[in-house]
């Protein structure tokens, strides 16, 4: 039994105030929400220090006021005969229509391939013989076939696209736990049953991380056809004003492209807490 000196050496126990810690962790959590405010304010303040010592030349790197500037030039004046609007329309429709059309069909495929063995073997060799091609090497052909209307543009979007989702949905398909399958069975479930209110619910969260990392290879796909085989787009604002030094616009148009590529995306994330509520989110 320890004596007294040992018991009074002891370190003193530490009460923490409930309501200091709970004021704490409150304003951690205001703090945190201005995580992605901060950053962006540390990232303009750093581009024009940038600008301010000469880094760069000013042709090459317009300062943030520049490419404000610029911005407000396109909004009321546009460029190249297309306003800011109609080019951030065209663009969004093309990705709208290309992006729904590779969901459309590659996740009834993806389910497909994961539950036949015979229909994964026959698609299989060519999902992953034409995985690896880059968009840039289809838009030729696709030029040649249907021209350079909107056609060629969307079945970019559509063959860049689809791969991303057959993959996250066959993935999704694997990963459901044979515990519940096995389960589902012994309580009666048929195989219907079981696709519907097991395997598919099991699939959804990959399915949704195929999507989001989908829609940014849909924007990838589409500015590559609109750099080349285009008359109106963000991708073609950026090949334009490239072509005449116009560098503030180039920025303007990357960001205009990355702000609607980030929208999309939590657009996504919405659609998933919805459907997919026991999941995490961030």
């Amino acid at each position: 039994m320890p004596n007294s000196d040992q018991v009074s050496a002891q370190p003193p126990l530490i009460e923490v105030d409930p309501l200091a810690a709970r004021e704490v962790r409150g304003t951690w959590h205001h703090v945190s929400r201005f995580t992605t405010l901060i950053a962006v304010i540390i990232a303009l303040i750093l581009w024009q220090a940038a600008s301010v010592l000469h880094i760069f030349p000013p042709i090459a790197l317009p300062s943030p006021v520049a490419v404000w500037r610029a911005f407000i030039r396109l909004l009321l004046h546009g460029y190249g005969g297309n306003s800011l609007f109609d080019d951030i329309w065209v663009s969004s429709a093309r990705i709208a229509v290309g992006f729904v059309a590779a969901i459309v069909l590659g996740v009834p495929i993806g389910l497909l391939m994961a539950r036949n063995a015979f229909t994964f073997r026959l698609i299989d060799p060519f999902l992953q013989f034409a995985r690896p091609v880059p968009p840039l090497a289809y838009i030729p052909l696709l030029v040649v076939w249907f021209g350079i209307g909107e056609l060629p543009k969307i079945l970019l979007i559509l063959f860049g696209t689809i791969p991303v989702i057959i993959i996250g949905t066959i993935s999704g398909v694997k990963a459901t736990p044979a515990l519940r399958i096995s389960v589902a069975k012994t309580l009666g479930a048929t195989e219907s049953q079981i696709f519907r209110h097991v395997i598919l619910p099991s699939a959804l969260p990959e399915i949704f991380t195929a999507m989001r990392v989908g829609i940014g290879v849909a924007w990838t796909c589409l500015v590559a056809a609109e750099l080349i085989a285009a008359d109106k787009g963000l991708g073609w604002l950026v090949q334009y004003a490239g072509q005449a030094l116009q560098v503030a616009i180039v920025i303007v148009g990357i960001i205009v492209i990355g702000l609607l590529g980030y929208a999309m995306e939590l657009i996504i994330r919405l659609l998933e807490r919805r459907a997919v509520p026991w999941r995490g989110h961030n």
